[in-house]
């Protein structure tokens, strides 16, 4: 037990009198997180968290909320740094906060800032939003009531992202392979009305390729049968986006 000892020569406490022991600092009491599609993190990234958000409360006067999304949620400590999402209707200069975080906490950061119109407009549109909301860590609850749109020339846009798979297959990494294949079946489910999450989509590409994430983030890969299913799904996914655009759809 801990043990708080008074000078035996102290001025107005008789022996036996009750004291309250306190801090001469009140500590501001740690604000709760909002968890979601995320079921434990280790605490050190826990701590990291709360540190992140300290700083950027400093830095800023006001914003709408924070979330902690991407790979630092992944379990393990294979995170190269942190991805940040703020939410603000004011201008927000982000390269001050990124190299302050760094300073502090010893972890690179990366910050989209967005404010709501532009949120809700591309949880609309945009399957790769859906994604990265269905795995954070917010500061404030947040619930998110949109319908899904389709833009083609968007998701065409972002489907050709993921050419570079087939043209770089020897270069890349196993991690660089597995965000282009995650990009594409993002897509290819949003094409299908799926309401996207991580979660969903790791699913499909266990299925369509037969082939645990895991192996394919360690670059563990067939490539002969892997490119094979991975451009039917792409030429698939491609002709679907080319009707929506040649049918006069956004």
């Amino acid at each position: 037990m801990d043990q708080v000892y008074i000078p035996k020569n102290r001025t107005g406490l008789s022996i036996g009198n009750y004291v309250i022991v306190q801090p001469l600092e009140k500590q501001k009491p740690v604000e709760k997180l909002y968890f979601y599609g995320v079921k434990e993190i280790e605490p050190l990234k826990l701590e990291i968290v709360y540190e992140v958000i300290k700083i950027i409360d400093k830095l800023l006067d006001s914003y709408e909320n924070l979330f902690v999304i991407g790979s630092f949620l992944d379990k393990g400590f294979h995170f190269n740094d942190i991805d940040i999402l703020i939410v603000a209707e004011d201008k927000i200069n982000s390269s001050l906060i990124e190299p302050s975080i760094e300073r502090k906490v010893g972890v690179k950061a990366h910050i989209l800032t967005l404010n709501n119109k532009e949120l809700n407009k591309g949880l609309e549109t945009d399957p790769l939003y859906q994604m990265m909301l269905s795995r954070c860590i917010a500061n404030k609850r947040f619930i998110y009531k949109t319908e899904q749109t389709m833009n083609y020339k968007l998701l065409d846009l972002h489907l050709f992202k993921s050419r570079a798979l087939t043209n770089n297959f020897d270069i890349l990494s196993g991690s660089e392979k597995y965000d282009l294949v995650r990009n594409m079946i993002a897509i290819y489910l949003y094409l299908k009305n799926k309401k996207i999450s991580n979660k969903l989509v790791d699913e499909e590409i266990k299925k369509g390729f037969e082939i645990d994430v895991q192996k394919i983030k360690q670059n563990i890969i067939d490539k002969k049968k892997f490119l094979k299913k991975y451009k039917l799904i792409y030429n698939k996914t491609f002709v679907k986006i080319l009707r929506g655009i040649e049918h006069g759809t956004e």
